[in-house]
Order: structure tokens, then C-alpha cells, then sequence
């Protein structure tokens, strides 16, 4: 049985044939065609906005705007300016009135980012948001109702917060509707095959230089990788290795030296038999692309043909491709 199809939502592409990854995505369909809100929460780099998105694009707002604001990247003063809106002499700086992202994704969705970043006062306005449905502008005596499904992402512990003192419980119980859990890269590298030859894809159209793929060797590596930075890591290590590549094919010279220094420890027999189901993997997944050329799939792989019969032969390989 070879990988399955990357799971498409629009332009928003998730791609995983992980059995956790693969619920959490049913529990994102199942919850987009209501508007609860929403808590994503995961390590930094494991795709929360992505995921946010896809709960937008399977729900009735998809044809209204996404809009994502990082809670943790602007002061308290100007976040609640680009939340709520201004009124023009409302502080220093305002010759004019502004819309906020509240009224600007009115009908969509707002991701609020890093909302464990915000300040006790910013909460307090929140919250007050989320009860009434409304918007008061800053320096503005009159109210706007709006309609916006509110997601929340965090890379933090918002229960620990809250037990902490540094985050509301009532915002927390207001927020955490539902949450989605993204599991890190290392609980799914199974997925790094298909991670792999996706962002080549993504790197080599951006950059015209047609790099189409991966050897044995560099995708041995790539698989035993533990990936501290998750997917947005295993992009950057993709997208270096198209820019330094000099023919057609990601080789393992083409790797940050981390990654090399990783995959030459020793590792237990039981991460050589996942490493053994992985090759399987991406055997069978060269195969279906090369629609079971292989000839096509040998030299992809790096290897000749009678090793790549030899492969087959096995009795894995054999029900997998039945």
C-alpha cells in the first residue's frame, strides 16, 4: 500500500498520512461547519496557522476573509488599535479612523496568535468581545456587533497559565471550546518522506530550479532526524538544499552538517525496523509517482534495478504493492 494523497482543504494543503494527524484533521471538519471557538496549541513550527486555515476553508465562512493577528508580536496599546479599530485623534498618531481586524474578518475568521502572550488588560477586552459580539473602537464611545469565528493558537501551556495567575480562566473557558492538538514532527516522522517531496516542490517552483529528487541516502537522513523546529525546520533544511544543489537531485551533501552528525549515532533496533518500514515507504511512494515504472523508480532511488527486484521480492513489499 503506498502513501496516501496529501489531504487538500482549497489552496490549504496538509499533508500527512499519520493515523493521529489523520483524526485530528477529521475533528477539523467535523467542528468547521459550527462556530465554536477554537484553541490550536502545539510547538512552534508544527503548522498551527495551517491548521486554522483548514477549519476556515472547511466551514460556511470560507468564502469570507482569514485574517491572522500575533498577539505576541505588538504592544498592548497598538494590538488593541489593530483588534478593535481607532477613532482618528484617539492617541498621538491617529489623523484618521481605522477599522480593526474584528470588523475586517467580519463573517470569516480571526486567528489571534500566541494569545498566551497577552496582557491581563488585553484579555479583559477580549473576553468582553467574545460575550457581548461587539467591538467598541478605541476612542470611540459607540459599540460595532460583529460576526467573526475566533480561533486562538499557542505554542504555550494555557492551563498552566491559568493555574499561574498569567491567564484568565474565564477567557480560557471562553476560548477552549474544542482544542486541537498538533503533535510535534518527531511523534510523526513517518510523515517526513511526504513533507520531503512536498516542500521540493514548493522550493524548486519559487526558486525555477528544477531539483525533482531526493537520494536514498539524504531521505535515510532526513527520516531519523528528531527536528526540534518541526516542519517549518524540515522546510528550511528543503529549501537549503534545492539552492545548494547542482544538478537535478537533493543529495546528502547538500544537508546541514547537524543533520549528518544525527543520522551517524547509533540508534536501537527498534528505530532500524521503523527506518526499515520507512524505506518501504518511500519506495512505494516513488513508484506510484513514476506510475510503477522501475526503471524510472532505480534511478530515483539511487539504485539498480536488480536491487530495486530484489526489494520487491520481499514479502513486505509485496503486499504493499498488491
Amino acid at each position: 500500500m503506498t502513501p496516501p494523497a496529501p489531504t487538500l482543504s482549497n489552496n490549504v494543503h496538509i499533508v500527512t498520512q499519520d493515523p493521529i494527524m489523520l483524526q485530528l484533521l477529521a475533528t477539523a471538519e467535523r467542528i468547521a461547519k459550527t462556530s465554536i471557538t477554537v484553541v490550536v496549541t502545539g510547538q512552534s513550527g508544527t503548522g498551527k496557522e495551517l491548521l486554522a486555515r483548514y477549519v476556515h476553508h472547511h466551514s460556511e465562512r470560507r468564502k469570507s476573509p482569514f485574517i491572522a493577528v500575533n498577539c505576541g508580536a505588538l504592544h498592548e496599546d497598538l494590538l488593541a488599535s489593530e483588534l478593535f479599530g481607532h477613532e482618528k485623534g484617539a492617541f498621538t498618531g491617529a489623523n484618521k479612523a481605522k477599522q480593526g481586524l474584528f470588523q475586517s474578518a467580519n463573517g470569516g475568521t480571526l486567528l489571534l496568535d500566541e494569545v498566551g502572550e497577552m496582557s491581563e488588560q488585553m484579555q479583559i477586552k477580549l473576553l468582553r468581545v467574545i460575550q457581548e459580539r461587539e467591538v467598541q473602537p478605541v476612542g470611540s464611545t459607540k459599540t460595532i456587533p460583529i460576526d467573526v469565528r475566533i480561533i486562538a493558537a499557542t505554542h504555550r501551556d494555557l492551563q498552566a497559565q491559568v493555574k499561574a495567575k498569567q491567564f484568565r480562566q474565564d477567557l480560557y473557558y471562553r476560548l477552549n471550546v474544542i482544542e486541537l492538538n498538533l503533535p510535534p514532527l518527531n511523534q510523526r516522522l513517518g510523515d517526513a518522506p511526504l513533507l520531503a517531496q512536498y516542500f521540493l516542490k514548493q522550493h524548486t517552483q519559487q526558486m525555477q530550479h528544477t531539483v525533482d529528487l531526493i537520494t536514498p541516502k539524504a531521505m535515510s537522513a532526513l527520516t531519523r532526524y528528531q527536528y526540534p523546529g518541526n516542519i517549518r525546520e524540515l522546510s528550511n533544511i528543503i529549501e537549503r538544499g534545492v539552492a545548494l544543489s547542482t544538478s537535478n537531485t537533493l543529495t546528502e551533501h547538500t544537508l546541514p552538517d547537524h543533520i549528518h552528525q544525527h543520522s551517524a549515532g547509533k540508534q536501537p533496533s527498534a528505530q532500524l525496523q521503523t527506518l526499515a518500514e520507512r524505506e518501504q515507504e518511500y519506495i512505494g511512494f516513488v513508484l506510484e509517482k513514476c506510475n510503477n515504472n522501475k526503471k524510472k523508480a532505480a534511478e530515483i532511488l539511487g539504485i539498480d534495478r536488480v536491487s530495486l527486484w530484489r526489494k520487491l521480492k520481499t514479502d513486505n513489499y509485496l503486499t504493499r504493492i498488491k
